[in-house]
């Protein structure tokens, strides 16, 4: 059984209970869909411990941000959450993160961040307009991703052929309203599971704000209590 990690955003808490579920589950190796250490209160502790994870890697556009700053949104707070999460990892490890490769295609379904086209342009639960753009020379029953922080699954006909949709949710930033950490299970059957964690979704927030300086630390921390992006 594979477990799929999305969207950690630096909060070791949350990963460390999805890891035990996991376990729980059977499940020994992983497949890690990018965004590990940028916005959380454990950028280094959560880099090391995912590398002592079987896993296979790709990149989000958290590392390639963290990576190139220039590469990211000049707003303030993006660009001080990037700047506190380059002086908690050595430069091994943000190069390291930053040259992972975008997709992985393992057992006939590809996996990527946002979309195979793009690190911030995803799919939701409702399909948009852009749906046939994003999957375009996608050959696999199955396309995996993250980015928005919203666990689903479903089916999109925009093809040639049916591909079924799945985001496994957020790890360490939910923002469906559920402060629990999300995560999925591709278990041997093929079958999906969607699976929540609950853990101390207030001590990670809280942990944002006294680890770090500036505004950006409440908006996050308020995230991450919420489970919302619009705070």
């Amino acid at each position: 059984m594979l477990g799929l990690l999305y969207d950690i955003h630096g909060n070791l808490p949350a990963l460390e209970a999805v890891v035990a579920d996991a376990r729980a589950q059977r499940v020994r190796g992983f497949l890690l869909g990018g965004d590990y250490a940028l916005f959380g209160g454990w950028p280094e502790e959560t880099s090391r411990r995912l590398h002592e994870l079987e896993a296979t890697w790709i990149r989000g556009n958290g590392e390639r941000w963290t990576a190139e700053p220039g590469d990211a949104p000049g707003d303030e707070l993006v660009q001080d959450a990037i700047a506190a999460c380059r002086s908690s990892l050595d430069p091994e490890d943000l190069g390291e993160l930053g040259a992972l490769p975008e997709e992985a295609v393992l057992e006939g379904a590809r996996y990527c961040h946002g979309s195979p086209v793009s690190d911030v342009r995803s799919f939701w639960p409702q399909p948009g307009p852009d749906e046939a753009e994003l999957l375009e020379g996608v050959t696999e029953t199955r396309l995996v991703f993250g980015h928005t922080h919203l666990p689903f699954r479903r089916l999109s006909l925009k093809g040639a052929a049916p591909i079924e949709l799945v985001n496994p949710g957020s790890v360490g930033m939910p923002f469906d309203g559920d402060p629990r950490a999300a995560y999925a299970i591709v278990h041997a059957d093929s079958r999906v599971e969607h699976r929540r964690v609950a853990y101390d979704h207030a001590a990670s927030a809280a942990r944002v704000r006294e680890a770090f300086d500036g505004p950006w630390t409440d908006v996050v921390a308020r995230r991450i209590e919420q489970a919302r992006f619009d705070v």
